[in-house]
């Protein structure tokens, strides 16, 4: 996010919750010591202002800046997703809890449905207004990713809670 300009820890986390927020999560508990831990390798710097609240604001630091593009620059990962091994393991949970669960999960899934669909009206009427929107194309893209794959997921969520045949083993009623 320091790529964007220099931010205080507060910015930055209120930043990565407007945007991110819905696929990284970040706590200021783990915001506020990794700055620290960038300030000490010299890849931020930390000016502290002089008025009434006294705020740190961090700028990324040529150093910083090439540490990031080397890292963005590195193969992807693939995700752990604890919601998963957790259903692995729904065959030990009797049904009231199993289903419990997963009506809990589809609540939170249609919560982030809603959440990405304002998102995504939000960045269209911004996208439409500024010069250059193909500049903001892979931004988009994680957007889309992310509304496609919350949706997927409500589906098959749907499916299992309903005990839908899912090609794979014939469900016992």
């Amino acid at each position: 996010m320091l790529m964007e300009g220099t931010m205080s820890g507060y910015d930055l986390k209120k930043t990565i919750d407007s945007s991110v927020g819905i696929f990284y999560k970040a706590s200021f508990g783990s915001l506020y010591p990794a700055l620290k831990r960038l300030a000490e390798k010299e890849l931020v710097s930390l000016n502290e202002t002089d008025d009434s609240k006294n705020k740190k604001l961090y700028t990324l630091l040529p150093s910083g800046r090439e540490a990031f593009l080397t890292w963005l620059s590195g193969p992807l990962q693939a995700a752990r997703n604890e919601q998963l091994i957790r259903i692995f393991f729904f065959d030990y949970l009797d049904e009231e809890p199993r289903q419990r669960l997963l009506e809990e999960y589809l609540f939170k899934l249609e919560h982030e449905i809603r959440t990405l669909e304002v998102v995504k009206g939000i960045v269209t009427g911004e996208l439409a207004e500024i010069e250059h929107p193909e500049n903001y194309y892979y931004r988009v893209s994680v957007l889309a990713y992310g509304l496609s794959h919350v949706q997927m997921e409500k589906q098959w969520l749907t499916d299992i809670k309903e005990r839908k045949n899912l090609n794979h083993v014939e469900p016992q009623n």
